[in-house]
């Protein structure tokens, strides 16, 4: 401070023919002192030792105090009544950052509501999710480890315990401490604490060889030289925590190695005396032989005084000074019309005032020597800049502070803590980073379940459940798979379900093909060789326009089966169903007019019937058309009001989508198979009373056959349909409309063909009409 004094009083760049004055004083980190020498500053009741005549103003301008935070609260809350300000170089409790109880209070390092933030993104950083914490009982350790229990808490950090001490406890209050931190399972412990409460804390550790720990310390211990001679090096080696940044301040060591005793500075002689071991002369004082003779020459002196490789807090000291020497020089250099008060005037400069050197310190912001930018910000703190240390066991058993990165609270959040790529020596010179969690990670496939009664960093890992996945390390909720995708059977990764459908590739899509493809065959050739024998008896007498139109629509009813095949699609949903319907219609139209003809026929040789005349091929086909038009009128409301539509089913199976047409209405679509169902009862119903005809003649009987087949194959369709899953619901439905179509084509068709091909002796007008006996031939 009095080299920063010297330097602007000699220059003439800053404050130009005024001198800055000063006074020391020491409270010996007493409250009580500190507060009282801050009421003889501002009552003007301090000493003044200077040789020179000066005009000084009626009370203390400014007032650089204190070293630590609890006796700096003391000063603020004294002088703040009365807008003095006061700047600190090392008070960094946050709750000094509080303009409403503290308003002209003012600093040159960064507040601890930074550090401690730093600190629990460094402790997040290394994954450290479980952690002890101690703390100095007093303001700078209390808000400190308050700021960053609570951004630990933000980071996803617990604390396992808690403790606070000062130096003055009892010893046994630093013994249950110490036992604590033994039984802890955590590795990490984060002391919030001052460098001489560290002291008390590390002999008992010491003593009792508590090691194997990572500390992580705040500025105010980490990176203080005194600490690291002890018997406790050990213990601490791999130590990491924010420090101020080094700096330099050209002009310092000389400075200090030219003092020499004074009769102004009473401290210069008390350090005379303690680094010579002398005493200097005093009246009175002629006994002592050890005198000094203050030309004792300090360059040979090695020590903490003349050691300018480490000024974190003297840089703080400096820039203090100079703040008010810029706040005092914009004050008296202010031009009226450029002023900050009322009508940009400025004060008045022979009443200079507290309150208006505090408005002006507020408002400095100039760069130093080092480039250093030095401003306030609305809360009276600097911008917050740490280095990160890390204490590295030397070859020689020497510690060293190794900066292995910084951090800037200036910087957006995710870029504000960086390591540089130096390798980091932890707890125990090991290399590699100490594990402190309270639970393993919980690997994907799992979710953190948390254990009763106990922090959010111990959990248990509970797998996932049926359908849902966790790809991510310590994951807290499992996700649902979207409806397509499954588990996989680590349930980490969704995977796209299998696709069900019946297709051409498949041996069972080749079979019905081949089915449905030799149905139609055989029909078009059993058509072609009724179309070459159309003129022969056996053909008209079974109505050969019935047969062509019954041969047709099983041909029909073969192919619609292809349309069961294959992925679903709007107009293969809609044909199928409706093609089906109406071609079963059709045939079965023809069947039951057959059977009506064969019940005409033979009424119509009942000696004075005429019936034949009112049932005749125009009253055929009216009737065929009209039971067909039926069945297409069903189709065509379905269609309009709820035609089916290609669906994607993933109810029935978990692992596999059932790719369908959905029936749209149900009602629809049993009224379609109810409808066939009616006429094929009525058909059975008419040639079963049918069958007892002459044989001959008789084809009721084969209709018969055939339409017990038809009705057996779509009576057990029903459950079997309802109660088969997936493709095999469409293969049960492709099947029973070939097996129905194969019974009524063998059973009417084939005994004809056999008479025709192979027994033409029968296929005579003689034999058809009964006359000749089947038996003789």
């Amino acid at each position: 401070m009095v080299f920063a004094i010297e330097e602007v009083n000699n220059s003439t760049e800053i404050l130009p023919g005024i001198s800055l004055g000063y006074k020391i004083y020491d409270s010996c980190g007493s409250v009580a002192l500190a507060i009282k020498a801050a009421l003889a500053l501002i009552n003007g009741l301090e000493e003044t030792h200077s040789g020179t005549s000066c005009t000084r103003p009626d009370t203390v301008q400014a007032i650089i105090a204190e070293t630590s935070s609890t006796p700096t609260i003391g000063v603020s809350t004294s002088v703040g009544p009365f807008q003095i300000p006061v700047i600190s170089h090392f008070a960094t409790c946050a709750c000094l950052s509080n303009k409403k109880i503290f308003p002209s209070f003012l600093r040159t390092i960064p507040s601890d509501y930074y550090q401690s933030r730093a600190l629990a993104q460094l402790v997040k950083y290394f994954g450290w999710t479980w952690v002890g914490a101690i703390r100095s009982d007093n303001d700078y350790g209390n808000s400190g480890m308050a700021t960053f229990m609570q951004a630990a808490q933000q980071e996803g950090v617990c604390v396992e315990y808690s403790e606070a001490f000062f130096r003055t406890n009892t010893k046994e209050n630093i013994l249950r401490i110490v036992d604590t931190i033994k039984k802890s399972s955590s590795k990490v412990i984060v002391a919030f604490v001052s460098y001489l409460d560290m002291e008390v804390l590390l002999k008992e550790l010491a003593v009792q060889n508590v090691t194997g720990l990572q500390w992580i310390g705040s500025e105010s211990w980490i990176s203080n030289s005194e600490i690291v001679p002890g018997e406790w090096s050990h213990i601490l080696s791999g130590s990491m925590g924010f420090a101020i940044p080094k700096a330099k301040i050209g002009g310092l060591k000389e400075f200090l190695l030219n003092v020499r005793p004074s009769n102004n500075i009473t401290i210069f002689n008390e350090l005379w005396e303690t680094i010579f071991r002398c005493t200097l002369a005093k009246k009175g004082n002629t006994e002592n032989t050890n005198l000094c003779t203050g030309n004792e020459d300090l360059t040979e002196v090695h020590n903490q005084y003349t050691d300018v490789s480490e000024l974190q807090n003297a840089n703080n000291v400096y820039k203090a000074v100079y703040s008010v020497a810029h706040a005092l020089h914009d004050m008296y250099m202010c031009k009226n019309g450029q002023g900050p008060f009322v009508n940009k005037t400025c004060i008045n400069k022979l009443e200079t005032e507290p309150w208006k050197v505090l408005h002006y310190l507020k408002r400095v912001h100039f760069s130093n020597k080092n480039g250093e930018e030095v401003f306030f910000d609305e809360n009276g703190d600097p911008a917050a800049k740490y280095d990160l240390l890390n204490w590295q066991l030397t070859k020689d058993g020497m510690i060293e502070f190794v900066i292995v990165g910084y951090c800037d609270a200036s910087l957006p959040q995710n870029r504000q803590l960086a390591l540089n790529n130096i390798t980091i020596v932890w707890a125990q010179n090991q290399d590699w980073v100490p594990v402190s969690v309270c639970s393993e990670s919980c690997p994907p496939g799992t979710r953190k379940a948390g254990q009763k009664g106990r922090p959010v960093c111990c959990f248990d890992c509970v797998p996932c459940a049926e359908g849902e996945i966790s790809n991510e390390t310590d994951s807290v909720d499992c996700t649902k798979c979207p409806l397509e995708y499954l588990p996989n059977e680590q349930r980490d990764w969704c995977i796209l379900k299998t696709i069900e459908l019946l297709s051409f590739e498949e041996i069972m899509g080749i079979l019905l093909v081949m089915l449905s493809v030799l149905g139609t065959c055989l029909t078009i050739a059993i058509a072609l060789v009724f179309f070459k024998h159309k003129d022969t008896p056996i053909v008209r007498a079974n109505n050969s326009e019935l047969s062509f139109l019954l041969l047709f629509s099983l041909t029909l009813c073969f192919l619609c089966s292809l349309t069961f095949i294959g992925q679903p699609s709007e107009w293969s949903c809609m044909l199928r169903h409706t093609a089906f319907g109406i071609t079963f219609v059709l045939c079965i139209s023809c069947v039951l007019l057959k059977t009506i003809v064969v019940l005409m026929a033979f009424r119509a040789t009942l000696p004075g019937s005429n019936i034949m005349k009112w049932f005749g091929p125009t009253q055929q086909r009216l009737s065929i058309f009209a039971f067909t038009f039926i069945q297409a009128l069903i189709c065509t409301l379905w269609l309009i009001l709820s035609p089916p539509f290609p669906n994607q089913n993933m109810k029935y199976y978990k692992d596999r989508i059932i790719l369908e047409c959905d029936l749209g209405s149900t009602g629809a679509f049993w009224a379609v198979l109810g409808y066939i169902g009616f006429l094929s009862a009525m058909c059975f119903v008419l040639a079963f009373l049918a069958r007892k005809l002459p044989d001959n003649f008789n084809e009721a009987k084969f209709i018969t056959f055939s339409m017990l087949i038809f009705c057996a194959v779509w009576i057990t369709f029903i459950p079997a349909y309802i109660s088969s899953p997936g493709k095999f619901t469409v293969a049960v439905e492709i099947f029973a409309i070939l097996a129905s179509s194969f019974g009524l084509l063998f059973c009417i068709f084939m005994p004809k063909c056999y008479i025709i091909l192979l027994k033409p002796g029968k296929n005579t007008k003689r034999h058809i009409m009964g006359k000749m006996s089947s038996k003789s031939l």
